[in-house]
C-alpha cells in the first residue's frame, strides 16, 4: 500500500500510487500527533478536538482512496478526486472541513498534471478555495499556514523543491501563529489546525523524497488555563454539521442565512454536494436553513459542554461517532460506516464477572448467519447465536445465549422475521428468571448491525432500546439467493438456478447473474434515497463482487457511502442494507 523509494530516488511526478502513499502517510501522521494537536486546541473554541477531527477527516480520505484501488487501477486524477471526495464526505469540525476544501482545491489542478509546477498551482488554488469557503477568514489559523505554503513554492520548479518549499513555508508560518491571535498567545501555543496541515505537508514531502522531514520535539504543554472562549458561555452553544445536496445559487443564500445565525461558518464542496459547518445557538434554525436550500443529511448537532476544558495530552479519538471532547453529539442520519460498531468487546470483563458470580449491567444477544458476522458482533461486545441455512436456532438456544450473556439487562436481536415468535418465547422465559429483556424485532442481519452500531450500555435501558430500534427501523434490507427449483414469485416465474433479489422479504428481481442482479436491487433501493449502503458478502460469492458494487454506488450515487462486511461460510450470498 505504501510506496518505498530507493536510496537517493526522488519523484518527478505525483502518480496515482504516490498520491495513495501520501494519503496513507498523512493519515498516519495525524494519528501520531492527534493528542498533541487536541491539547493545543484553543481557537475558535477550546474544545480539544481539532486533532481528532483532522484525523477522522484524513481517515475518510484514506478509505476512499483505498476503495478506488480495490475496485480498479485508478490514474492520478481519479485518485486525487477520491481523496478529496472522501474528505468532503467525512469532514469533521472546523479544521477538518477546511482541510477537505484544501484537498478539493488541490485535486482540481492535480487532475490536469502532477509535476512540480502543477503542485505549486494546486497549493495556491487550495489556499484560495479554503479562504473562500470560510465566511470570515482569520489570520493565525490553518488558512494562514495554507497561504504561506502556497506562497513559499509559488515559483514552481521540480516536484521535490516545491514540496520542500511548501512544507518549510508552512512550518515557519505555523510558528508565527502564536503571535497572531490573542487566544494563542495567552495560551502559549501555535494554531492546532495549522499544525495539522504541517503534518499533512510533511507526509507529502516524505512521499516525494523518501525521507521524513525533521520534526522538532513537542514543546512542553502550558499549564491548564481557563479557556479564552467556550461555546455555551460567550459563544454559540451548538456545532451543526451536515452534508447538503443543493445548487450553487441555493448555497449562496444559505451562506448568508447561516452567517446571520452564528459564527465559524464554513461551507465546502461543489458540483451539487456540500459540507456545511457552523456554530449557532439555534440548531433547529440552522437545519431548517439547509432544508430550504436543498436536501441535508448526515446531520450532526453537538452541544458544547460548559465544563469541557481539554486535558493536555489526554485527547481521545472515540471512533466515527465522536464529535467534540466534552460535548454531547446527536446524529441524525449516518456516520462514516459502522466502524464504531466493531470496537473492542468486553468479553474478558464479562467472563471475569461471571467467574465471581456477578452480572454485567447490560448485554446484547444477536442471531447472525456466518462466522464472519458472528465475529464482528462479538468484537462489538454482543453474545452471538449462529444460524445456518435451513437451521434456525431453537428457543432453548436463545434462552441459553441470554443466560450466557450473564447480564441484568439484555437486548435481543433475532435478525429474522421467522424468528420473532421463537425469540419472544425465549425472552418470556428469561424474564421469569429476573432478567430484564427487550426484544427488538429486527428482520435481517443488516438491521441488527445498525442497532448494534448505536448501542450505548451506559445510557438508560429504555433510551438505549429506543435508539437501537430506531436505527434498525431506518435500515431497509435486501437479500440475494439462488432459486432451488421452478417457482412462482411476486416478480414472476423463476427457474432453478436463477438469482432472486428479495427486498424487504419479497422477490423483486429475478436474474441470471449475481452481480448484475445485485446492481439492480441496489438501484431500486437507492431510488427511494439513502446515505449508507451496507454489504454483507458470503465466502462463496464471485471474486470482486463487493468491489464491483462499491464502485457502482460510488459512480451512480454521489453522497452515498458503502461499508462491506464478510459473513464467512454458511451465510446467504449477499445481504444489503440501506439507510
Amino acid at each position: 500500500m505504501s510506496r518505498a523509494l530507493q536510496p537517493d530516488e526522488e519523484l518527478v511526478e505525483l502518480d496515482a500510487e504516490a498520491v495513495r502513499t501520501w494519503c496513507a502517510r498523512a493519515f498516519d501522521a495525524l494519528g501520531r500527533e492527534r493528542e498533541e494537536i487536541d491539547a493545543i486546541n484553543v481557537y475558535p473554541v477550546a474544545d480539544g478536538d481539532t486533532g481528532t477531527n483532522l484525523y477522522l477527516t484524513a481517515e475518510a480520505a484514506h478509505r476512499a482512496v483505498e476503495a478506488v484501488f480495490a475496485a480498479s487501477g485508478p490514474d492520478t486524477a481519479e485518485t486525487v478526486r477520491a481523496m478529496a471526495h472522501g474528505a468532503l464526505l467525512g469532514a469533521r469540525g472546523n479544521s477538518g472541513t477546511i482541510l477537505s476544501q484544501l484537498l478539493r482545491g488541490m485535486a482540481t489542478v492535480l487532475a490536469d498534471g502532477c509535476d512540480g509546477d502543477h503542485l505549486a498551482r494546486a497549493l495556491a488554488e487550495a489556499a484560495r478555495a479554503a479562504r473562500q469557503a470560510v465566511a470570515h477568514p482569520v489570520e493565525g489559523t490553518i488558512l494562514t499556514v495554507a497561504s504561506a505554503a502556497a506562497g513559499a513554492c509559488a515559483a514552481g520548479g521540480p516536484l521535490v523543491r516545491v514540496a520542500r518549499d511548501a512544507y518549510e513555508g508552512a512550518a515557519t508560518a505555523l510558528t508565527a501563529t502564536s503571535g497572531q491571535l490573542d487566544a494563542l498567545e495567552r495560551a502559549g501555543v501555535v494554531d492546532a489546525g495549522g499544525r495539522g496541515l504541517v503534518a499533512v505537508l510533511g507526509a507529502l514531502l516524505e512521499t516525494v523524497t523518501g525521507q521524513a522531514p525533521d520534526r522538532a520535539a513537542p514543546a512542553p504543554l502550558p499549564p491548564a488555563a481557563p479557556r479564552e472562549k467556550c461555546a455555551g458561555e460567550d459563544g454559540p452553544a451548538y456545532e451543526v454539521i451536515y452534508l447538503l445536496e443543493a445548487d450553487d445559487a441555493a448555497v449562496d443564500l444559505l451562506r448568508s442565512r447561516l452567517d446571520a445565525l452564528g459564527e465559524s461558518l464554513v461551507v465546502v464542496g461543489g458540483d451539487g454536494l456540500w459540507n456545511v459547518h457552523v456554530h449557532v445557538d439555534d440548531a433547529g434554525a440552522a437545519v431548517e436553513a439547509g432544508v430550504e436550500a436543498g436536501r441535508p443529511h448526515r446531520i450532526r448537532i453537538t452541544r458544547f459542554a460548559s465544563d469541557a476544558t481539554p486535558a493536555p495530552g489526554r485527547g481521545t479519538a472515540r471512533g466515527a461517532g465522536s464529535g467534540t471532547d466534552g460535548a454531547h453529539t446527536h446524529r441524525y442520519g449516518t456516520d462514516d460506516g459502522y466502524a464504531h460498531a466493531c470496537g473492542t468487546g468486553d468479553d474478558a470483563a464479562r467472563a471475569a464477572r461471571a467467574a465471581r458470580g456477578e452480572r454485567v449491567p447490560r448485554a446484547v444477544v444477536a442471531v447472525v448467519p456466518g462466522e464472519g458476522l458472528a465475529g464482528l458482533c462479538a468484537e462489538a461486545g454482543a453474545t452471538t447465536v449462529r444460524t445456518r441455512p435451513g437451521e434456525p436456532p431453537a428457543e432453548d438456544e436463545l434462552v441459553e445465549a441470554v443466560r450466557r450473556a450473564h447480564a441484568r439487562e439484555v437486548v435481543l436481536l433475532p435478525n429474522d422475521t421467522d424468528l420473532r415468535e421463537t425469540a419472544a418465547a425465549a425472552a418470556e422465559r428469561v424474564r421469569a428468571e429476573g432478567v430484564r429483556v427487550a426484544l427488538i424485532p429486527t428482520r435481517a442481519a443488516v438491521q441488527g448491525i445498525a442497532a448494534l452500531a448505536v448501542h450505548e450500555p451506559d445510557r438508560r435501558f429504555d433510551e438505549d432500546v429506543v435508539a437501537m430500534t430506531a436505527a434498525a427501523g431506518a435500515t431497509r434490507y435486501a437479500e440475494l439467493a439462488v432459486a432451488e427449483h421452478r417457482s412462482f414469485t411476486s416478480a414472476g416465474v423463476c427457474q432453478a438456478g436463477d438469482v432472486l433479489g428479495l427486498i424487504e422479504g419479497d422477490v423483486a428481481v429475478i436474474g441470471k447473474d449475481l452481480t448484475e442482479t445485485a446492481r439492480t436491487v441496489l438501484d431500486r433501493m437507492l431510488s427511494a434515497g439513502g446515505e449508507l449502503v451496507t454489504l454483507v458478502v458470503a465466502d462463496d460469492t464471485p471474486p470482486g463482487l463487493a468491489a464491483d458494487l462499491e464502485q457502482h454506488v460510488r459512480r451512480g450515487y454521489l453522497a452515498v457511502d458503502t461499508t462491506t462486511y464478510h459473513a464467512g461460510a454458511e451465510a446467504p450470498p449477499l445481504l444489503i442494507g440501506v439507510e
